[in-house]
């Protein structure tokens, strides 16, 4: 029996209503996009989120600098958006020109209008326990599970994937579910014996079909984070045969993707929020 697809885009549409509502309440949500150089996927992803935060009645910046930007006028330009009351949130879209440091460029937004949820502050507060403003995607996946009413509390949960903008964030919002974590990476030895036990299966590596099929387990729920390029098309993480081995398995494209972009603008009226003191940030 060929597994129940957890498909994104019905839920992401109904998120996106959602915050268009909660945009028309508050009367006005400033993000700020800010994109330098012209990388090509970059570039896409830049016009994805600005397509979609326009379509909710966000008060849209799309924000391009040079490649050759320096990292002390990209700084200045930052600090002029967090200090402006018109804006909400801020969104650095990575990679950078590799004459900036990342770390430094992240560090100097406002965590509190931080909409990415990569500032410091932002991943320490995931951390212990009390999330402030979380990664889009990780947020998309917990969105994907709790609709299908997946059990999470002591469940055995197994991650694929060690970054700071998936797997470790996807990895503590299921601690916090109380389902019992495991964290695998690229130095994993015999990944299949992990996988092979997993109740939840979430794979964000970036390597198409480093799952196979006989490496999932039956009746288990797959979340396939990976997005791939291949001359046969956008792929995932996981075999496609691994729809005749698990109960739910999100497909590759049209699953966790639809719920980045819903939930990045969640996180802008969460953003929106903190600014006109709603909410309290925690740090």
């Amino acid at each position: 029996m060929s597994a129940t697809l957890m498909k994104g885009k019905p839920l992401a549409e109904r998120i996106r209503a959602e915050v268009a509502e909660e945009v028309r309440v508050l009367g006005h949500v400033g993000l700020v996009t800010v994109l330098v150089g012209d990388d090509p996927a970059s570039d896409v992803y830049i016009r994805l989120k600005h397509k979609a935060a326009v379509e909710a009645g966000f008060a849209a910046t799309d924000l391009r600098l040079p490649a050759d930007t320096s990292e002390a006028d990209l700084l200045a330009k930052l600090d002029e958006l967090n200090a402006s009351d018109d804006v909400d949130a801020i969104l650095v879209q990575l990679p950078l020109p590799k004459h900036i440091d990342e770390a430094r460029i992240i560090r100097a937004v406002t965590p509190s209008k931080d909409v990415d949820g990569f500032h410091p502050l932002n991943a320490g507060e995931l951390y212990l326990g009390r999330p402030a403003i979380v990664s889009a995607t990780p947020r998309g996946v917990m969105a994907l599970l709790a609709e299908h009413n997946i059990e999470l509390d002591g469940a055995h949960a197994v991650v694929i994937g060690r970054s700071a903008i998936v797997g470790k964030p996807v990895m503590h919002l299921l601690q916090q579910a109380n389902a019992t974590v495991t964290l695998c990476h690229s130095h994993t030895r015999d990944l299949a014996q992990y996988t092979l036990e997993a109740d939840i299966l979430v794979a964000a590596v970036g390597v198409p079909a480093l799952v196979s099929a006989d490496m999932v387990k039956d009746r288990s729920v797959v979340v396939d984070v990976g997005m791939n390029r291949t001359e046969a098309g956008l792929v995932g993480d996981v075999d496609p045969g691994a729809l005749d081995r698990a109960a739910y398995m999100t497909p590759v494209p049209g699953g966790v993707g639809p719920m980045t972009i819903a939930c990045l603008l969640q996180n802008a009226v969460k953003c929106a929020r903190y600014r006109r003191g709603e909410l309290a940030y925690p740090g």
